[in-house]
């Protein structure tokens, strides 16, 4: 379960776990819990049969733990999932069988989950708004990841790390001034990490100098 506020580079570390992982070589399915309707949340994550229901494909569909079987399923922003499909969904990690929309056929898988989240699923549990058992069926391995504002030691090598892939690949020569990069330090980055990224790609395009002056941001 990796836990951190948006921007800190959850799904970075989900792809990181997954390609030094025995898993290496299956899928890697990911899915933002966020954006599927809550009409169809149950048909993605376990597929639906031939007429199961109006507009359903003539050949059926397979869903996500089907597509992930042997590898991992990234599930992103896990607390926006609905209450009804909390519990089926706690019901296919503990016994790994999943069965389509309009089907009577049990499928078992083989699926690694790795599930993120910028919310407090403890508190939420505590208030209701969260299944108790699925927040411990998921918090087995948790890893936080703090924002940016508190390890201030990482914006720098961020910063140069960044200006180093968008110079190459915008065909740049472009430096950081030591005054930009102790603004960078002193500033909160409420965006995190995806904030700096997007800063400094900003700069590499549109500052005229080879020197990024804080005025270019």
């Amino acid at each position: 379960l990796l836990c951190g506020e948006t921007g800190t580079g959850k799904d970075v570390l989900a792809n990181y776990i997954y390609h030094n992982s025995k898993r290496a070589w299956q899928p890697f399915v990911p899915v933002n819990c966020s954006v599927i309707p809550a009409e169809l949340v149950e048909s993605e994550f376990f597929g639906y049969e031939r007429g199961a229901f109006t507009g359903a494909r003539s050949s059926g569909k397979p869903g996500l733990f089907e597509m992930a079987d042997h590898g991992t399923l990234f599930l992103d922003e896990v607390g926006e999932l609905p209450p009804a499909m909390q519990a089926k969904l706690l019901r296919v990690l503990e016994t790994g069988e999943v069965m389509r929309v309009g089907g009577t056929r049990i499928v078992k898988t083989d699926v690694r989950l790795i599930a993120a989240t910028n919310r407090d699923l403890r508190r939420m549990a505590a208030e209701g708004r969260f299944r108790e058992d699925l927040y411990y069926r998921l918090n087995v391995m948790p890893l936080f990841l703090p924002p940016l504002r508190e390890r201030r030691e990482d914006i720098v090598p961020l910063a140069n790390y960044f200006l180093a892939h968008f110079c190459q690949k915008y065909s740049k020569d472009k430096v950081f001034t030591p005054h930009t990069l102790e603004i960078f330090r002193a500033y909160l980055w409420p965006g995190n990490v995806r904030e700096l990224r997007n800063v400094v790609e900003r700069s590499v395009v549109m500052s005229m100098g080879r020197s990024i002056e804080i005025s270019d941001l």
